[in-house]
């Protein structure tokens, strides 16, 4: 968690370029925000329901042309597809992001991330960065790898890299 806004969204992007350095594997990164109002809002990687609507217009097309109206298809196929993608949830469970935003004070945010396979020395390299400025509410990590995250996120000291 951070007592700004915008620092989740800074780590967010740091942790897709060590996705995309092939240090990181994440199944699903969630950046949680609390206005001034007090209202929890989640930022989340990959919109569903614009993927559905995509999706659903694509086969709607195809089973139009053959009734021979596509047009309708597509209609169909993408107000179905987005209808299928608004309610799922993949991944981090969003009833649990929002019950954790729910505790952070207004103005701040937090980074939820569900992590598959990382190169843990790197990783806690890169996010070094982020040395004093967070802080770790909840993690399923060992106590071992969950001590050296702390101590990197939270106190900005070397950590050696986990065994994950």
């Amino acid at each position: 968690a951070f007592d700004d806004e915008t620092s989740a969204f800074d780590l967010r992007a740091e942790l897709a370029k060590l996705q995309s350095e092939y240090l990181l594997e994440m199944e699903d990164i969630v950046v949680a925000t609390r206005n001034a109002e007090g209202k929890v809002r989640l930022h989340q990687a990959v919109d569903l329901t614009l993927a559905g609507a995509a999706s659903g217009s694509f086969w709607g097309l195809l089973v139009g042309i053959l009734f021979l109206n596509p047009l309708v298809g597509v209609a169909v196929g993408a107000g179905s597809g987005a209808l299928a993608g608004a309610l799922s949830d993949t991944g981090i469970k969003d009833a649990f992001i929002k019950e954790v935003g729910e505790t952070l004070k207004p103005g701040t945010s937090a980074v939820f991330v569900l992590v598959r396979k990382m190169t843990g020395d790197k990783v806690l390299a890169r996010v070094g960065s982020y040395a004093g400025k967070g802080r770790v509410l909840q993690t399923s990590l060992s106590e071992e790898q969950e001590a050296r995250l702390r101590a990197v996120i939270e106190q900005g000291g070397a950590a050696a890299a986990p065994s994950a």
